[in-house]
């Protein structure tokens, strides 16, 4: 049903899918790389709330009916995808239930993600926040190379730089992974999840 409207496009690194309430025009369905949803203060705090990868779309906020969001999400891993018009997204959803219910399951995943953000942040440490994020990458990239900045894994987590660097040195002291100028490799994801500890799995098995 939404094959005629379907239309295959680059997702260049940085490139913004959805911008701080401004009108959403298409959903993306990626294909590969990474979308990053984040939420930003108005004295321009941020911080990433959510992960998109090949499991799922750029634009959740358009199956609840609304043309905007205070978040942006854009790539942080460029990739390749598919876009949509949000009408022909509401259309389908209007005329094939099994799919409006597909979609509103993926909203309730999304939720999931952002409530067991929001307990890690809260009740685990720094290291095992880190482990959690580069397994929650490890599973939308599908690839132990992962193309992942300093920067990046600063806004994932909320903190400065140099505490990402300083963790990133303990999970290579435990053989988990390489870090490299711009790249994590995975080594070890089993020694990863046993270093995220708890703060990793509900909304994965979900």
């Amino acid at each position: 049903m939404l094959q005629p409207t379907l239309e295959r496009v680059d997702l260049p690194l940085r490139s913004f899918q959805v911008e701080a309430d401004q009108k959403t025009s298409h959903v993306y369905f990626l294909e590969s790389g990474l979308g990053s949803v984040v939420a930003r203060t108005d004295d321009d705090e941020a911080i990433e709330i959510g992960h998109v990868g090949f499991e799922g779309l750029n634009g959740a906020h358009c199956i609840l009916r609304l043309d905007t969001t205070p978040n942006q999400t854009f790539m942080q891993v460029r990739g390749e995808g598919i876009r949509t018009p949000v009408a022909a997204l509401h259309r389908l959803m209007d005329e094939h239930s099994p799919s409006r219910d597909l979609f509103l399951h993926y909203v309730h995943c999304c939720e999931l993600q952002l409530a067991h953000s929001a307990l890690a942040n809260d009740r685990y440490n720094i290291g095992e926040r880190l482990a959690r994020w580069l397994l929650m990458c490890h599973d939308r990239l599908r690839v132990d190379d992962m193309p992942l900045t300093h920067e990046f894994l600063a806004l994932m987590l909320g903190v400065r730089r140099s505490g990402v660097t300083d963790h990133l040195h303990i999970l290579e002291g435990a053989l988990a992974i390489k870090a490299t100028r711009g790249a994590i490799r995975i080594r070890d994801r089993a020694k990863l999840l046993e270093m995220a500890g708890g703060c990793y799995g509900t909304p994965e098995r979900e």
